[in-house]
């Protein structure tokens, strides 16, 4: 694969840059970098979501929203051992504020800028409902992806495709540069999409919005046993939908 992916795309690095992250589509809509990441869609925030409350009679538990993503331990994969771990702030911040003033990743995750940015992001989604989880990825211990895992069904994004109850969304982005163009992102990829599988049994398919133009991350999940389903236009960029089906998961 051309360059290591990463990253989610609008839930989506440069014009295409190496493998940089793709950002996920926006809290105001975003976007993400070559194999830098693409940047997300919009950010999953509770009250001020679209989409309105879950839940008209009460919040709901967010370890209901995500089946206790913090408890599913690490996994083995072609690369080593993989784990993903929820962001905690104090702790992670500076690595994933350094990670997101990378220009690569700047270009599709557009959040470059003061700690204080990054921190504003990740709070967005650890202050919500729990339909979207930050998290560290650690390769053989060592930090070195940043990743949203999020219900896209719950999500700004389930009113631009067919959204099925429970479908899961991730984005990704890989840090350091050296990382990137290795094939990483196909290998992890293909790992937490069979996680997400694994631990959420309603969960008939995992999905992501990487950015047309960030090829690497668009090659990335093909590479990951993801299909190209369509393209979409999202509110800040126009978008591969990748699906990776539970159906077919030991066919691609």
């Amino acid at each position: 694969m051309a360059q290591d992916l990463d990253g989610p795309a609008p839930h989506a690095p440069g014009g295409p840059a190496p493998h940089a992250p793709d950002r996920p589509t926006p809290p105001a809509p975003d976007r993400p970098a070559a194999h830098a990441p693409d940047r997300p869609t919009q950010l999953h925030h509770g009250p001020l979501d679209p989409l309105g409350p879950l839940d008209p009679l009460g919040p709901l538990d967010p370890l209901d929203l995500l089946d206790q993503l913090a408890t599913w331990g690490p996994t083995e994969t072609p690369v080593g051992t993989f784990h993903l771990v929820p962001v905690h702030v104090e702790r992670d911040l500076p690595i994933i504020n350094r990670w997101m003033n990378d220009p690569a990743v700047a270009a599709f995750w557009q959040l470059a800028g003061s700690r204080a940015q990054t921190e504003e992001h990740l709070h967005a989604q650890l202050a919500g409902d729990g339909r979207s989880v930050p998290c560290l990825g650690r390769l053989d211990g060592t930090p070195m992806s940043y990743w949203e895992i999020y219900r896209a069904d719950l999500d700004p994004l389930a009113r631009h495709y067919p959204a099925r109850p429970h479908d899961t969304g991730v984005h990704l982005l890989i840090g350091d540069a050296a990382n990137r163009g290795r094939g990483l992102g196909s290998a992890l990829l293909r790992a937490v999409a069979d996680l997400v599988l694994d631990h959420r049994p309603a969960c008939a398919r995992v999905v992501a919005e990487p950015e047309l133009r960030n090829t690497p991350s668009v090659a990335a999940f093909l590479g990951a046993g993801f299909r190209y389903a369509a393209e979409v236009d999202l509110p800040a960029k126009r978008s591969a939908l990748m699906i990776r089906d539970r159906s077919l998961r030991h066919l691609m």
